[in-house]
């Protein structure tokens, strides 16, 4: 544990049990919440990987445009 953690634990362990409680649950949240993005993340990469080839090819093909032109045929790519 860094000391900068243990610093907070020692504080967060002087509040009242319900906030500790509190910080606990919230704590536990955004851990999980973190790993659950994580993994999304890196089953989305192919996805992202497939939607950034398309989106090159358009500009190749001058398909873009300024964000936000809609003239090129496709919006927000360039």
């Amino acid at each position: 544990m860094t000391k900068l953690l243990e610093k907070a634990f020692k504080k967060a362990s002087r509040l009242p049990d319900v906030e500790q409680d509190l910080l606990a649950k919230w704590l536990l949240e955004e851990l999980e919440s973190e790993r659950k993005w994580e993994r999304l993340f890196a089953e989305s990469e192919d996805v992202l990987d497939r939607l950034a080839d398309e989106a090159l090819e358009a500009h190749r093909k001058g398909k873009t445009g300024p964000f936000g032109d809609t003239r090129g045929g496709v919006t927000g790519v360039g």
